[in-house]
This record gives C-alpha cells, sequence and structure tokens, in this order.
C-alpha cells in the first residue's frame, strides 16, 4: 500500500506575492535610511571642518605672536603681482613650501625678500635658510595643503602661478585635475583702520581701495572667478560670493543694530564653500555664526 504523504510535512516555497512584499519592505527600510546615514555623514564632516577652522585660528595666533600682527590678505604681493587671501594664508601657517614661514617674508609670489634679489625659499634650503622659518604651525600631514594645479590644472588657475599652495577644507571631490581635493579656505584680513561695512560702495571699491570698508571683498575676487574646478574646464561660472553685495551681507554683524558692522571686526574671517562646494551659499562653514543672506 502506498504511503500517504504528511501535508505538514512537505516544503512550501515563497510566492511571488510574499517575495514582493518583503522586497517592498527593503526597499523601503533602504529609501528611509540612506538620507539619514548621508544626514549623519554631513554633520560629521562639518564638524571636521569646523574643527580644522579652528586649528587654523590657532596657527594664525602662533603666526601673529611670532611676527607681530595677522598675515595680510590683500589681492595683490608688494610687486603688485596677482597672490591672494588663501594663498597669503597657506604661506603664513605653513611656508611656500610648507617647511615654515621665512621671518623675513614681504608676501610675495615669486618667494623673494623685500629687495627681490633673495629666495626665501629655495630648493634644498640649507640649515641657515631652515633656522631662520618660523612654524610651520600645523601639522603638515593635517593641513591639507595643496598646490592650484592639484586643484584647478595647469590650463584654469588664471593669472595665479600654479605651484602656489592653498589651505583646502574637508569638503573632498574628483577635480578635473584628476585629483580629489577640497576648495581653498578663503582669508580675509580686518583693516581696522577703517570703520565701515557699507555695500552701498561696494561698485565703486577695486582691489586697493576699499573705500573706507573694514573688509575688501576683492582679497579672493581672483580666485573666485576661476570657478568650480569640479566642472568642465568649459564652464568656469564664478562663485555667488564673487558678488559683492552678497559678501557684505553674509559678513555683516547682527549683534551691532546701529549702523552696519562686519563680524570679527578687528581680526580676520575665514570661510569654507562647505558641502556643495560653491563659495556664498548656505552651507558654508566659517569661523564666525554663517546666517545666509540672499
Amino acid at each position: 500500500m502506498k504511503p500517504v504523504a504528511n501535508p505538514a510535512r512537505t516544503p512550501r516555497a515563497f510566492t511571488i506575492v510574499e517575495l514582493l512584499t518583503v522586497m517592498s519592505i527593503i526597499v523601503i527600510l533602504i529609501g528611509l535610511l540612506v538620507p539619514a546615514l548621508n544626514k549623519a555623514k554631513k554633520f560629521a564632516t562639518n564638524v571636521k571642518q569646523m574643527a580644522q577652522l579652528r586649528s587654523i585660528d590657532a596657527a594664525i595666533e602662533l603666526f601673529s605672536n611670532e611676527f607681530g600682527g595677522y598675515p595680510d590678505s590683500g589681492a595683490l604681493d608688494p610687486t603688485g603681482a596677482p597672490y591672494c587671501g588663501a594663498m597669503k594664508l597657506s604661506e603664513a601657517i605653513m611656508g611656500k613650501d610648507l617647511l615654515g614661514c621665512h621671518s623675513n617674508t614681504v608676501f610675495r609670489r615669486d618667494g623673494l625678500d623685500s629687495t627681490g634679489s633673495l629666495q626665501l625659499y629655495p630648493t634644498n634650503p640649507l640649515p641657515a635658510n631652515l633656522s631662520a622659518r618660523k612654524g610651520p604651525y600645523l601639522q603638515a600631514e593635517n593641513a591639507n595643503a595643496y598646490r592650484l594645479r592639484s586643484i584647478y590644472g595647469d590650463t584654469r588657475v588664471g593669472a595665479f602661478l600654479p605651484d602656489t599652495f592653498v589651505l583646502c577644507d574637508v569638503y573632498e571631490r574628483q577635480m578635473t585635475s584628476g585629483q580629489k581635493t577640497g576648495m581653498p579656505i578663503l582669508y580675509y584680513k580686518a583693516n581696522t583702520a577703517n570703520n565701515l561695512h557699507d555695500p552701498n560702495v561696494a561698485s565703486s571699491m577695486s582691489i586697493t581701495d576699499n573705500r573706507g570698508n573694514i573688509y575688501n571683498h576683492f582679497d579672493n575676487q581672483s580666485l573666485l572667478a576661476l570657478g568650480k574646478p569640479w566642472e568642465a574646464s568649459t564652464s568656469q561660472t564664478p562663485h555667488n560670493l564673487a558678488d559683492p553685495l552678497r559678501f557684505f551681507r553674509n559678513t555683516k554683524s547682527d549683534k551691532i543694530i546701529t549702523t552696519d558692522r562686519p563680524v570679527k571686526p578687528d581680526s580676520y574671517i575665514l570661510i569654507s564653500a562647505g558641502w556643495d562646494g560653491e563659495y556664498g551659499t548656505a552651507d558654508d562653514i566659517c569661523n564666525f555664526e554663517w546666517k545666509y543672506r540672499e
């Protein structure tokens, strides 16, 4: 007699409806988790960026103690050559070769002294040269210093020297240069001889004349004009912060209401382009409370 199979022991496969239900639940869970993970990653990176700016703050104070003041941030060097605030910040903290800032520096883009006859940052510097250096005030491994050519490529650096170092933020992305870097940290030094923060005169300001304003938006204007180095080389669109009105609105202090005054009117400001790599947008990270204003 043929035995009768026990229905309770017969293997049963999942139906298509059950599989689709489980897959739908998994997709929904992934859809909920991915934004949360991205948000957590963005928050962690922002914290890292704020920590970097605090390290730069400490390094600038060390420079100020050694040299008797904050480094210059003007758009030009003493010879009139383009050498902006971000580049002078890097030289002050790290030196032009990352071996320290020479005590006789006048922040010339060619690295020469005030007479134009002595190279302060020679190849293979001798011990006497190194002993005249101050700093570097950050460890080279943690300074996030990159040459302009590594960020923008050789053909997109404008009037700047492609081997000039800048300190970059922590929001690294693949650039058209082929390397993965952040964007330069912008540096603006306050002119304490002035007392204005007037956007109405922005259109009449120049690289050398800030019309009595404490900060001059021209200090990094040429760098902003290089555009976004992750875009195609034909898309050299200036950053939002290149608009002087936006610069003045977003660096205005909310503490003083009787007149327009900038944040940190007696020292300097630092600006990172933030997560999107675009200067002058809501996610910028600064060494002050950035309140985005269109």
